[in-house]
């Protein structure tokens, strides 16, 4: 029997959040759905913020996480391709995980046709109209001299403000974002935008931490995949439709 070979999407698992016992239990979580769609996936994609915070040192690797790392090289040895999106919590991740794990990193946006189906992907931070002071501060966080400055910052002092930092975040307290207005929704105007110029059948984003399957104005649908602290959701894509799940729901 051939078995169809599908593509997986996931956002916004926030490791390291709200605290080290909550966090481990997430990412069993998550290494158990990786392990499920292992079966019949054909790539999966990680699209931002995997990690609450992560710097990547040269001789230094933040402690934890060890077994998403290990489930992601099985997977890649299996030649399952793995994508990483950088997104607003992880955006100084450079070479060590392709060296070691085997992912392709994406910086920005991802482009690509599968099934006869086009889509458009990113992690969704920066777009559309709005959000002005996180746009001018991620042009700072991705300067190479701020990223290099930051690594003569003692790892123990590094990352224990940014460690300080996303304890006071909206999911580490755990807040949720469940309100939809559609008049605010950056990303969504973002999509009825972009595809006056160029349709895609599939936008899909995290960055929203709320699980979105709207129609747009050219009749493909903007997808967004929510997040793993109160959600648990993912999209998979099957050669022929696209839907929105949830993993192990209570």
């Amino acid at each position: 029997m051939t078995i169809t070979k599908k593509l997986y999407f996931a956002s916004d698992f926030h490791l390291g959040i709200p605290n080290y016992a909550k966090s481990l239990e997430r990412e069993k979580r998550i290494i158990r759905w990786l392990g499920q769609v292992s079966n019949d996936a054909e790539k999966i994609f990680l699209m931002g913020d995997i990690f609450d915070f992560w710097y990547e040192y040269k001789k230094v690797v933040p402690k934890g996480f060890v077994r998403l790392q290990g489930k992601i090289a099985e997977l890649t040895d299996r030649g399952i391709e793995v994508y990483f999106f950088k997104g607003n919590h992880d955006m100084w991740m450079f070479s060590y995980f392709q060296n070691e794990l085997g992912i392709k990193l994406v910086s920005d946006e991802l482009e690509l046709s599968h099934g006869g189906k086009s889509f458009y992907l990113h992690h969704g931070d920066g777009l559309g109209d709005g959000d002005y002071s996180y746009k001018f501060l991620k042009r700072v966080f991705r300067n190479p001299i701020c990223i290099k400055l930051f690594g003569f910052i003692p790892s123990r002092i590094g990352l224990g403000v940014a460690h300080y930092f996303s304890s006071k975040s909206r999911l580490a307290n755990a807040e949720a974002d469940e309100i939809f207005n559609e008049d605010s929704e950056w990303l969504l105007q973002f999509c009825n935008d972009k595809v006056k110029t160029k349709p895609y059948d599939y936008m899909i984003f995290g960055h929203r931490h709320l699980p979105l399957d709207i129609k747009l104005d050219n009749g493909g649908r903007y997808i967004n995949l929510g997040e793993w602290i109160h959600h648990n959701t993912y999209a998979v894509f099957d050669g022929n439709s696209l839907t929105l799940e949830t993993f192990e729901k209570e």
